[in-house]
């Protein structure tokens, strides 16, 4: 069963670092030098020095135990400090794509861990060593979940997040708003009664992992580690659980964005060959040139709304056309070992269909990933591609059903927009002293 437990947080206290929007920052995954250096200019006590430290030549010690004196010294002196009670924590998130605005709500809490494939817990991405030992040392440094995992659950009428809401009792939420103006609410909730009716009418749903993989698996060593070491004091203690955000699969605000393909590697490649390539699998429909063409082909897209449907723009002749795949003969054939949902998905059939079967003759593709028409186009303007490929982004009945499967989509398949942010509240893993 997925258990969820309130917690007591630890968070910024306001009254010494001012305002919320100074300290915060998106998870370390997200974040590049630029960004970085941004953040820790922002303010002396921005989660960044926690959350991806910079490596500083001349400084004792490696990035890990800068990270964890900062965290002590925080504690020490009160900028962090943790609640008085146990909470949950409802989490909003305002915020604009492609002209519209969407509000997304769930709440955070400690969930308890447990094995991929041997719980109600399922995974739908590939995890990659690199991030799991980054991860994992920052763990061992400071003892805290500093960013929470993306949880999603089945809820189609909403009970669970209408439970959490009856315990905020119209109180004033602590609001940040991040690089990309995205607004950022938190609410406490501390009534023992609401968290016993949320434990209630969670224990009986799946948890789908949204984003945060790698932190999901790296708090399951982290966890098994101690175990191993003889240092967990039962149950309870908060070594056998990881902070998570939970949101309900039908909130009106969830919203996966497509990730979009700007693939190197074909230089030359023009629309009539491309179409004589595809040809065999796909009926290929003209759009037209430019920043028309590429508009005219996302919106044959979308009202498709189907995943055999891709959108293609050559660079070299400035061509847009949309390709429908003919039948499902080709990805059975060429993907046997995947499920049907699997080998259904846009993402699959650009991948093993287009690029590493129809296309391969033609060279040896890279992709570089985008999320907005706008960024396609300055790619494309820019001739920093060969070939772009517009991909209709997964939806959710997709991802709980390969999840369900054990299956991992392919890399790349969702991007749940927007990014939780670090340092709205934090997790320790250890009891802390006093």
């Amino acid at each position: 069963m997925a258990d969820v437990l309130a917690f007591r947080g630890v968070r910024y206290d306001l009254a010494k670092v001012g305002a919320l929007s100074d300290v915060i920052a998106p998870p370390y995954d997200v974040i590049d030098r630029a960004l970085q250096d941004r953040l820790y200019s922002a303010s002396d006590h921005n989660v960044i020095r926690l959350e991806l430290t910079r490596d500083e030549p001349g400084e004792a010690g490696n990035k890990y135990e800068r990270a964890s004196k900062t965290l002590r010294d925080w504690l020490r002196h009160g900028i962090l400090r943790e609640d008085d009670h146990a909470a949950l924590y409802v989490y909003e998130q305002t915020y604009e794509v492609e002209g519209a605005k969407h509000t997304r709500r769930g709440f955070l809490g400690r969930v308890r861990l447990e094995p991929f494939g041997q719980g109600k817990i399922y995974p739908h991405e590939q995890t990659l060593s690199g991030p799991k030992a980054d991860r994992l040392a920052l763990y061992h440094a400071t003892g805290f979940n500093l960013s929470p995992i993306f949880g999603l659950y089945p809820d189609p009428d909403n009970q669970v997040i209408r439970a959490v809401e009856a315990g905020l009792r119209d109180r004033t939420p602590i609001v940040a708003t991040d690089h990309l103006g995205v607004e950022n609410k938190l609410w406490l909730v501390e009534d023992q009664q609401t968290q016993a009716t949320i434990r209630g009418l969670m224990a009986s749903k799946p948890v789908f992992i949204a984003d945060g993989h790698h932190r999901y698996e790296t708090g399951l060593k982290y966890r098994d580690e101690r175990a191993a070491a003889g240092e967990l004091s039962g149950d309870d203690d908060p070594a056998n659980f990881c902070l998570m955000m939970l949101v309900g699969m039908s909130d009106p605000g969830l919203l996966i964005l497509p990730t979009h393909r700007l693939v190197s590697g074909f230089p030359g490649l023009t629309a009539e060959a491309l179409r004589e390539k595809l040809a065999p699998e796909f009926e290929v429909t003209d759009k037209g040139q430019g920043e028309a063409g590429c508009r005219a082909a996302w919106e044959a897209i979308e009202e498709a709304g189907d995943q055999d449907m891709l959108g293609f723009g050559t660079v070299a002749d400035g061509r847009w056309v949309v390709a429908r795949l003919r039948s499902d003969e080709a990805m059975d054939r060429l993907a046997p070992e995947h499920s049907p949902d699997w080998r259904s998905l846009g993402v699959s059939i650009l991948h093993v269909l287009v690029l590493d079967s129809l296309l391969k003759p033609l060279g040896s593709p890279s992709c570089r990933y985008v999320h907005l028409l706008g960024e396609v186009l300055e790619s494309v303007s820019a001739r920093g591609c060969d070939l772009a490929c517009l991909v209709p982004p997964a939806k959710m009945e997709h991802v709980e059903a390969i999840a369900s499967g054990l299956e991992t989509m392919p890399p790349k398949s969702t991007y749940f927009y927007p990014k939780l942010l670090t340092g709205m509240v934090l997790n320790p893993l250890r009891r802390l002293e006093g």
